[in-house]
């Protein structure tokens, strides 16, 4: 192999990038930090970068000098950064490298590059020399239209997404690349009526079985299914359709694979060394340490990076409560408490508010979504106001509390109706998202369908009723793939989602429930303008716990009303009495028992009459209506 020179004359990294660096203020390190095709002195190469300041000696091996340790030494720069730098001429687009690090006890290790834009498909682990600008994007008319797809006040329905399972090649029997998820999903996302998706951690990872939450390359979308532009391309192709894109992104904790960021020098560098704070119990994995400016520039440098780079619209922000609590899943202890005596990790608390304070003010046409579990206070509410600043949370109690109800007997649900009112006395607190996620379809939970009681008309009737709930209750949507055709079996990453079921009418009856839910939504200011507002709720009846029925108001900004009753049981309501704020004729807009979803087809005929002079709830106008079993109804005022 031809001996490819090395020089230490050039640089792009500067004092300034130390300085901001070292500062922990340093949020473009990837425009620096990694490898980055270069010329010098009109040769062409590449130069390194790479971060390993208790490192004894660091040389970088790759393709060009066949993986042999000493022969392209890098230099540690004299500034106090940390450091290591050099320009190899010869070196191209495509080729693989790693670091040599030489830790000051003799150890050593081949690592990964923890700014690589792209690495090879695991099993294998190394980087590959990228060139990630001159991807030409056709999506200039989403990004303009962005900062109203993800307003507070606009539908946001999310599909949430494995990539590797969602379908696969038949022929070749393997999860689909990029491309061909390109040529299927942004179709079937337009077909099905979501605004968004939501991937589940594409940056690159070791182990299929964390389905990317194990994360270990935060500048690489993973190579399992192609290049960075085949992922670009992909990303484009959604954002033509006009579906947004947020990704999962774990900032917590990170896998401990030793061609990894674990002890990357030799030492502790990017996790803590006391594993009290730096190793997971639950997970297995290392924990960053939030209180280190090189490792929060490196987290806040990668979000920005997909920002920028990925043309992404979201982040969903990880394991919030594993990073707000020093005590998460350990015993007494087995922690250490802050400065305070207390067991807030104040550390990570103000990276996280430097996160959405920075992100918002680079790219505010993007939405942060924190997956956050407890009742901290202030997820959503402004840095300013002392809260962390995300734009929405998901509401865990909502999913934990409604799922639990329904699983229920219908018979016994009037014992428990407190579990299907309890959501609103604390909807308006935070910015909500209502989220059915992966998490409640794993780990020998069942699939969605499978929790649901009764034979099988009830089990898709329930469904059906979960779902229009779930759309008709403030706050954002939020449901993982399978559940729109009612999946039977847990979720598996190692295979498709069962789309041969579709040609069962009764999960193509959820299917078209679900794409006419989605349009009915979308359609609908009522249902998403005042989420996390209370002026955008009303109940009518929340204590009819006796016959298991919900009646509720909502209202959009310009003083439109729509009427939602819920029956939780498979016995009609008929002559229904509600309250309703308007005399006249109202239309039933929406059944989630029509025929063509697979319903009893039992409603209103199309619309009711507001009688003028009956009282009811309250109300000086009352209506008496058709509630169908395990089914919910909807009314608006014609006119």
């Amino acid at each position: 192999m031809k001996e490819l020179p090395i020089h230490h004359d050039f640089s792009l990294w500067g004092e300034q990038d130390s300085y901001y660096f070292k500062d922990g203020s340093h949020y473009r390190a990837f425009d620096k930090m990694g490898a980055h095709l270069a010329e010098h002195k009109g040769k062409s190469g590449v130069y390194f970068a790479v971060w390993a300041p208790n490192a004894k000696y660091v040389s970088v091996i790759g393709d060009f000098n066949n993986y042999e340790i000493g022969k392209h030494a890098l230099k540690l720069r004299g500034d106090g950064s940390g450091v290591w730098e050099g320009f190899v001429e010869g070196v191209k687009e495509g080729d693989s490298y790693k670091y040599d690090i030489e830790a000051q006890n003799g150890k050593r290790e081949q690592k990964s590059d923890p700014y690589g834009f792209w690495w090879e498909a695991p099993p294998a682990s190394a980087t590959r020399v990228a060139k990630i600008e001159g991807y030409k994007w056709g999506d200039e008319k989403w990004v303009k239209a962005r900062a109203n797809r993800n307003s507070l006040a606009a539908p946001i329905s999310i599909y949430e997404a494995h990539l590797g399972s969602w379908r696969y090649n038949a022929e070749e029997s393997r999860p689909l690349t990029y491309r061909e998820l390109a040529e299927q999903l942004p179709a079937y996302l337009t077909e099905m009526g979501y605004t968004h998706i939501e991937v589940l951690p594409p940056t690159e990872y070791p182990f299929d079985g964390s389905w990317g939450y194990q994360c270990i390359g935060y500048f690489a979308p993973t190579a399992r299914f192609g290049s960075p532009h085949d992922f670009m391309y992909l990303i484009d192709q959604l954002h033509q359709a006009e579906i947004g894109v947020i990704i999962d992104w774990v900032p917590s904790h990170f896998a401990v694979d030793m061609h990894g960021l674990a002890c990357f020098d030799g030492t502790n560098l990017y996790e803590h060394a006391d594993p009290r704070q730096g190793f997971h119990p639950e997970w297995g994995s290392a924990i960053f340490n939030h209180g280190r400016n090189e490792v929060k520039a490196f987290l806040i440098s990668s979000a920005l990076f997909w920002l920028e780079f990925y043309h992404i619209d979201g982040i969903r922000v990880d394991a919030v409560a594993s990073m707000l609590y020093l005590d998460y899943a350990r015993k007494e202890g087995e922690w250490i408490t802050n400065e305070y005596g207390g067991k807030e990790n104040l550390k990570a608390v103000q990276f996280l508010q430097t996160l959405n304070a920075v992100v918002y003010e680079k790219f505010g046409s993007s939405v942060m979504i924190a997956e956050e579990s407890t009742a901290w206070y202030g997820v959503t509410k402004p840095t300013f106001m002392g809260g962390l600043g995300f734009g929405l949370k998901w509401n865990m109690g909502w999913m934990h509390d409604t799922l639990k109800y329904l699983a229920r007997d219908p018979f016994y649900r009037r014992y428990h109706h407190d579990q299907i009112t309890f959501s609103i006395w604390y909807a308006f607190h935070e910015n909500f998202m209502l989220s059915l996620s992966h998490d409640e379809v794993v780990h020998m939970k069942g699939s969605l369908i499978g929790k649901m009681p009764g034979d099988e008309w009830q089990r898709f009737a329930n469904l059906r009723l979960l779902f229009a709930y779930m759309f008709a209750h403030p706050g954002k949507k939020l449901m993982f793939m399978g559940m729109e055709f009612g999946q039977y079996s847990e979720w598996n990453y190692k295979q498709s989602l069962d789309w041969h079921l579709l040609q069962y009418p009764t999960h193509e009856h959820l299917k078209n429930f679900i794409a006419a839910l989605n349009k009915f939504y979308r359609s609908e200011p009522a249902l998403y303008e005042w989420d996390f507002e209370q002026n955008g709720f009303d109940w009518i009846d929340m204590k009819d716990s006796a016959q298991s029925v919900l009646t509720f108001l909502r209202r959009d900004k310009h003083g439109g009303e729509i009427l939602v009753a819920c029956n939780f049981t498979p016995v009609p309501r008929f002559n229904y009495r509600v309250g309703a704020p308007k005399a006249g004729e109202w239309r039933e807009v929406f059944n989630s028992d029509a025929g063509v979803y697979g319903g009893s087809n039992l409603g209103n005929y199309g619309q009711v009459y507001v009688d003028e002079n009956w009282e009811s709830h309250g109300r000086p106008h009352s209506v008496s209506i058709t509630i169908p079993p395990l089914g919910v109804v909807i009314f608006k005022p014609s006119g």
